[in-house]
């Protein structure tokens, strides 16, 4: 088949559409990439909300990136009707766009989130309000552009399943050839030496990141465990007022940078938040930890035990003082730590790659070649 990837994604700062795409070319499958980045970061697009008078800025770059995708989107239907157009990730705008330019053309939208769950999950509008509401119109006019949903867990397909949604199709957010790569060639740290832990993220809510700062206030030198906090948003002055100098502090790496640092890494770090929205994700970073060999520590929820199994370890949502028990047994264990890197590794080179994340995918737009499914 012929596929479009369409919009403004930015497959550097949001890697899910670039698993996406990279798994239906291991299917064969002809992807045409027609992108133009917009620019803005999720935390930038939230932040409007917030900012209201930022909105005409945005819109005119909007407007700008839509004229340059409306010509190419034209030329390339003029080549011949394509078999789909896949939207990439924040393509809640992008997707009208696509069903203007392709038609009839089957439209593939990844609802990776949801606009008005990451509002009410950062706490920049309540239920209801007018706020809210209108991330709720957002999300509906996207949803009723698309012929196909995408969605990461059974928890958020279970959410669009409710409102009368259907065509859902479930693909987990695996991990990208670099991390794997990086994964098979890593060199973890001696078992005589501290317990490398690392987190990297915006610090949104959903991710927990005061959490895992009040662990790193109770643990103790004696404890052995070193740990690196990555990134910067939401909630970062308060994990750093809460940490101090307990923890590393990295505000910014490069894409290569960040993935060799993790693999240098013992345990990865997943999400701790509290939130509605964090008790139904499985976060990009557990993914991209597992296929670089770390071990993986996270939330105990559903939507995480349903994909990592018992190859990972997993702590009350919310809870500081149990991730820091955790985080102190497995530095004085590790042959335990080495077991549950060896696992996920396993996991992850199973059921996390590219071609495994679009496979449910292809059974939706198919065929799925009877050999592969066997």
């Amino acid at each position: 088949m012929r596929i479009v990837a369409f919009g403004t994604y930015d497959a550097a700062v949001h890697p899910r559409v670039a698993v996406l795409i990279a798994g239906l070319r291991a299917w064969d499958q002809d992807v045409v990439e027609l992108n133009r980045p917009l620019g803005y970061s999720t935390a930038e697009r939230v932040a409007l909300v917030r900012q209201p008078w930022r909105l005409p800025g945005f819109g005119l770059r909007l407007l700008s990136r839509w004229a340059s995708l409306a010509r190419l989107g034209l030329r390339e239907r003029r080549r011949g009707r394509p078999d789909a157009v896949l939207v990439g990730y924040l393509g809640h705008f992008d997707v009208v766009l696509a069903r203007l330019v392709f038609g009839r053309v089957p439209i593939i939208l990844d609802h990776l989130v949801s606009a008005s769950g990451t509002v009410l999950d950062r706490g920049l509008a309540a239920r209801g309000s007018l706020r809210g509401r209108v991330m709720t119109a957002i999300d509906r006019l996207a949803l009723a552009c698309a012929d196909v949903v995408v969605v990461d867990t059974a928890e958020r397909a279970a959410v669009l399943t409710e409102s009368g949604r259907s065509n859902i199709v479930v693909c987990p957010v695996g991990a990208s050839d670099e991390w794997f790569a990086a994964g098979s060639s890593a060199q973890h740290s001696d078992p005589d030496a501290n317990l490398r832990v690392v987190f990297f993220g915006l610090f949104t809510p959903l991710q927990g990141a005061t959490t895992i700062a009040q662990a790193a206030a109770l643990l103790e030198p004696d404890d052995r465990v070193e740990i690196t906090l990555v990134g910067r948003g939401q909630d970062w002055d308060e994990a750093r007022r809460i940490a101090g100098d307990r923890v590393r502090w990295i505000e910014w790496l490069e894409p290569a940078d960040l993935i060799d640092l993790v693999a240098s890494q013992d345990v990865c770090l997943g999400i701790f938040g509290t939130t509605a929205k964090a008790l139904e994700v499985v976060p990009t970073k557990v993914f991209q930890g597992a296929a670089a060999g770390c071990a993986i520590v996270t939330s105990d929820t559903t939507a995480q035990r349903g994909v990592l199994g018992d190859d990972a370890k997993y702590v009350p949502p919310g809870d500081a003082k149990a991730l820091a028990d955790v985080l102190r047994e497995l530095a004085a264990d590790r042959s335990r730590v080495a077991d549950l890197r060896e696992r996920m590794q396993t996991r992850a080179a199973r059921d996390f790659t590219a071609a495994e994340a679009v496979r449910p995918m292809m059974r939706q737009i198919g065929p799925v070649d009877p050999i592969e499914e066997e």
